[in-house]
């Protein structure tokens, strides 16, 4: 008895001399070292915790759905694994918080301090941002799907591999993030500041730069086909591909790849204002003359019936490509799914077995990903399913694998 109060005493002490033992909010290290099923932790759906004095210490796979933490001080937190799905955060302290893997899908973060947040493959579709300070925080591979950043603050953010489809981030402040291999097809950035931004190989398809700032950025391998960059400024951007874009930007790199001529420039209007442009010009008054304008106009009429057929077709071919893209896009995020779901399985069972499948499930994640990113054709993005399906039979044979161990337990 004395010898186990002495050893206790014994550990009390090392804890006080220790702090760098323990992490976020007093959490021994080796606690947070254990991993959690998300929703594990205490129950707090629908809690009114704006209040300070009713937040529990512990938040770690937290089940916070619907809760309301208005301004609530959330520093140095530990969130990771917590559902925190339409949960109100407007006003809140997050900084230097930890949540990897949380689930914020349609979280409401307005006005947040978000400033060195650290939340590594977070899902975030819907969530609303709007005038967040992000500054150094850290989101790789994250879904921010169809989120609301307007006047967002995400200066030297990580936002490296994270996917923005359809994201609106007008006006945000954006300089010197890390966004490589990050997709913003379709999202909204007019006016958006990305100064000095690493966005190698990153995906602009469709998206709205319509007076964007991108002084200095890092371009190469970046994809701006079908992008609105009417007004945008590039001035000594490196590797600038304007290939495929549409509007003239307000400021290009001598070296930039200028985009071919502009839908604008081969419409069947342009077309005929050109030809009566020449016709008024034409000094010939004689027979020949006429003639030659009567055959003119029939070259005319069939080269815009051509161009028109053409035009549709290329149309409903980019149409099918990019449901096809959305559909092996939408696959590709329930594979990330499952595998956070087997991760946190193997993590709660402190199991380690099968980790030649376990590897090949996420190496075929992270092709898929890739091939998506870069696919042009219907062709390419049958690699990217292939790689899904690979993957997803990598992961079947570790959760039998699972189901094995759990049988003999």
């Amino acid at each position: 008895m004395r010898r186990s109060r002495a050893l206790a005493v014994t550990l009390a002490a090392s804890a006080v001399s220790f702090p760098v033992l323990l992490g976020p909010a007093g959490v021994p290290a080796a606690a947070r070292a254990r991993a959690c099923t998300p929703g594990s932790g205490p129950d707090l759906r629908g809690e009114d915790l704006a209040d300070a004095d009713d937040l529990p210490r512990n938040l770690r796979c937290a089940d916070l759905t619907g809760a309301t933490l208005n301004g609530a001080d959330l520093t140095h937190r530990d969130l990771t694994g917590a559902i925190l799905r339409d949960a109100s955060l407007q006003g809140a302290t997050l900084s230097l918080a930890h949540a990897d893997g949380a689930d914020l899908r349609g979280a409401d973060f307005t006005g947040a301090d978000l400033g060195q947040f650290r939340a590594k493959r977070v899902k975030l579709r819907g969530a609303l941002l709007i005038g967040v300070y992000a500054e150094q925080a850290e989101f790789p591979r994250s879904d921010f799907t169809g989120a609301i950043l307007s006047g967002a603050v995400l200066t030297q953010a990580d936002l490296t591999g994270s996917t923005f489809a359809s994201a609106d981030l007008t006006k945000a402040t954006m300089g010197q993030v890390k966004a490589r291999g990050a997709d913003f097809t379709r999202a909204t950035m007019r006016g958006t500041r990305l100064g000095q931004a690493h966005l190698e190989r990153a995906v602009f398809t469709s998206a709205d730069l319509n007076r964007a700032v991108l002084t200095q950025a890092s371009l190469d391998g970046a994809d701006l086909n079908g992008a609105n960059v009417n007004g945008a400024t590039f001035g000594q951007a490196r590797d600038l591909d304007l290939t495929g874009s549409r509007g003239t930007p307000a400021d290009v790199p001598a070296d930039a790849l200028s985009p071919s001529p502009t839908e604008a420039d081969r419409t069947p209007e342009a077309a005929q204002e050109a030809a009566h442009r020449a016709i008024a010009n034409d000094p010939v008054r004689t027979a020949a003359g006429l003639l030659l304008v009567v055959l003119s106009g029939i070259g005319l009429g069939l080269t815009l019936l051509f161009w028109g057929l053409s035009h549709r077709r290329r149309k409903r071919d980019l149409a099918a490509f990019e449901k096809e893209r959305v559909a092996v896009m939408d696959d590709l995020t329930r594979f990330g799914d499952e595998i956070d779901t087997v991760d946190a399985e193997m993590k709660s069972g402190r199991i380690d077995g099968a980790p030649g499948e376990w590897r090949a499930a996420l190496d075929a994640y992270e092709a898929a990903r890739h091939v998506l990113t870069v696919a042009r054709t219907p062709y390419e993005l049958q690699g990217a399913a292939s790689a899904v399906q690979h993957g997803r039979a990598s992961l079947h044979r570790v959760r039998t694998l699972l189901s094995d161990h759990g049988g003999q337990r």
